[in-house]
C-alpha cells in the first residue's frame, strides 16, 4: 500500500486538490431557487414582514404628525397671545393718546386764565341717575381744592364744587337742579340764568331762564357765563340754544340749552381757583432780575 501511495501520491494529491476546488465553487456558488423549506418558511414569515413594516411606517407618521400638530398648537398659542399682547398694548397707547389729548386741552383752558391757580383732576364716583348731575374727584384740600371753585372741560363749563375733603371733592354739574349759573349770548349779549331742571336733564340738556322779552337771542345762539357772577369767571362757554320760547308771565323768555360737555362720558376735569390769583409773570421776572442784581452787586462789592 505504502509503495501503491508512494508511486501515484502526485496523481492522488492531484485528484484531492481538484475535488477540494470543485466543493468549494458548489459551497460558494449563488442559489437559482430555495428549497422546498426555504419557500414554506417565505410563505409563512413574508405577510407579517410586511404587516409589521407597515405598522411601523404608520407609528412613525402618526407620532411626525403629533408632533407636528403639537407644535402647531404651541405656535398658534403664542402668536395669540402675542397678537393679545400687540392689542393690549394698542389700547394702551390709545389711552395714552387720548388722556394726552385731554391734558393738552386743559392745558389750553388753562391758560385762557392764566391769573388763576388750577388743577387736573379725575372723576372716580357719580350720583345715581343718567347724566352726571353730581359727582366726586380725586383732589381735595390736600390739593388746595375748596367749595365754589369752578370745574371746566375742554369743550366749556362743567358746575363747581360742593365741598371737599382730604382726598376727594363733591361737585354739582350745571345739570343739577339745584345749579344756578349767570349766562349771557354771545351774539346779542342778552342776560339769563342757567338753570339744571329735571325734565330736561334726562336728556342731557338744561335751561336759561329770566330772559328779557324784547331780548333778540335766538336758537343756535352760543351761550357763555357773564360777568354777574361771583363764582365763575366770565366768558366760559356753556352751551348752545336748542329752542326758545316766552313764560306764561309773557315778560320773559326761556330758552333749552344743550350743553357743550357731554357729561355723560366725563373723566377729566380742569379745577379753577378764581379766588388765587397768581402773580403777573412780568412782576415776578422784575423780581427775580432785582434779586439777581442785588446778589451780584453784594458779591462784587469790595
Amino acid at each position: 500500500m505504502q509503495q501503491f501511495f508512494e508511486k501515484y501520491k502526485k496523481h492522488i494529491l492531484r485528484v484531492c486538490a481538484l475535488l477540494l476546488v470543485l466543493i468549494t465553487v458548489f459551497a460558494s456558488g449563488n442559489k437559482l431557487n430555495a428549497s422546498l423549506l426555504e419557500s414554506a418558511v417565505g410563505v409563512v414569515v413574508t405577510p407579517f414582514q410586511d404587516l409589521t413594516t407597515g405598522i411601523s411606517s404608520w407609528v412613525e407618521e402618526s407620532l411626525s404628525a403629533s408632533r407636528r400638530k403639537t407644535e402647531l398648537k404651541e405656535e398658534n398659542a403664542a402668536l395669540k397671545e402675542q397678537v393679545a399682547s400687540l392689542l393690549e398694548e394698542n389700547r394702551r397707547l390709545a389711552m395714552y393718546e387720548e388722556e394726552n389729548e385731554t391734558l393738552s386741552a386743559l392745558l389750553k383752558i388753562a391758560q385762557k386764565y392764566p391769573s388763576y391757580e388750577s388743577v387736573g383732576a379725575n372723576i372716580i364716583a357719580k350720583d345715581p341717575g343718567v347724566w352726571y348731575d353730581g359727582f366726586t374727584i380725586n383732589k381735595g384740600t390736600n390739593d388746595n381744592i375748596s367749595a365754589n371753585m369752578v370745574l371746566v372741560a375742554p369743550e366749556g363749563l362743567v358746575g363747581r364744587v360742593l365741598e371737599s375733603g382730604l382726598t376727594f371733592s363733591k361737585a354739582q354739574s350745571i345739570l343739577d337742579s339745584r345749579s344756578s349759573v349767570p349766562a349771557m349770548s354771545v351774539r346779542t349779549g342778552d342776560l339769563g340764568v342757567v338753570k339744571g331742571n329735571y325734565t330736561l336733564s334726562d336728556d342731557g340738556l338744561c335751561i336759561m331762564e329770566y330772559i328779557d322779552g324784547d331780548a333778540e337771542i335766538l336758537v343756535g345762539d352760543e351761550i357763555v357765563t357773564s360777568h354777574l357772577s361771583d363764582i365763575y369767571p366770565a366768558g366760559l362757554a356753556i352751551g348752545k340754544v336748542l329752542e326758545l320760547d316766552t313764560d306764561t308771565n309773557g315778560l320773559t323768555k326761556y330758552a333749552v340749552i344743550q350743553p357743550y360737555v357731554d357729561l355723560k362720558h366725563l373723566d377729566t376735569i380742569l379745577v379753577l381757583d378764581k379766588n388765587s390769583v397768581k402773580a403777573p409773570v412780568a412782576e415776578e421776572t422784575d423780581r427775580n432780575t432785582e434779586e439777581a442784581t442785588d446778589t451780584v452787586e453784594g458779591e462784587t462789592a469790595p
